[in-house]
């Protein structure tokens, strides 16, 4: 292991885990939102855009990202539509993770019992006002295990964005190795620099989860 060079190719590192950071942000978030409307119309069983939904979840969830970021940057440019590597890892991303973001908040949804939803009427709430002060905040409460997962699991899959030159950790790593021939180097550094960035995630989402389950259940 030759430490200097490790020292001399950090800043490089350093780089790509902001492009890294940027794209999970976005792609997360991008996929909550997704997944919260799409979880909204399969619970709720919206006539005309239910079909629709299902088969955007099941096209997302049996497809590899690879081929969806594939599709994105070469693919549509074949038809005049031209989108940089930023935009098409995000949309990808965003794709990917709207579809389980959809499944883990429509279990929520679906473990909200029907007596705390009559009674929120009862009282004279209207739907949306029920939906919202109601179910939306048990459902996040029962989803927060699978929505955390699926932030780690979104974070992780970044790494397949490599594949259209975008300058995150795995394409910085096939980089160095590629050029300087520095593999132990590169793949030591690949793996300090994602347990950086997924370490202290884990550990927020573990922290929320006993949050959102001692707000529940009043432990």
């Amino acid at each position: 292991m030759n430490w200097q060079y490790v020292w001399n190719v950090l800043p490089k590192f350093v780089d790509a885990t902001l492009v890294t950071l940027h794209l999970s942000f976005w792609g997360i978030l991008l996929s909550v939102l997704i997944g919260i409307l799409c979880a909204v119309v399969t619970t709720y069983n919206v006539r005309g855009l239910n079909p629709i939904v299902k088969a955007y979840i099941e096209l997302s969830r049996n497809t590899p990202l690879l081929i969806q970021v594939f599709f994105l940057y070469f693919g549509l440019s074949k038809i005049g539509i031209k989108l940089d590597g930023f935009t098409c890892a995000v949309i990808g991303l965003a794709f990917l993770g709207g579809s389980y973001m959809a499944e883990a908040v429509r279990g929520g949804l679906e473990a909200v019992s029907k007596g705390q939803i009559e009674s929120a009427l009862s009282i004279g709430l209207t739907p949306l006002q029920a939906f919202r002060y109601v179910i939306f905040p048990q459902a996040f409460a029962v989803a927060t295990p699978a929505i955390g997962a699926n932030c780690l699991f979104l974070m992780k899959e970044t790494s397949v964005v490599s594949a259209i030159a975008i300058a995150e950790l795995m394409f910085m790593a096939k980089e160095i190795i590629g050029m300087d021939y520095k593999t132990n180097e590169a793949l030591f550094l690949l793996v300090v620099f994602y347990l950086i960035i997924l370490f202290p995630m884990s550990i927020f989402i573990a922290y929320l989860e006993r949050r959102t389950r001692n707000a529940k259940y009043g432990a």
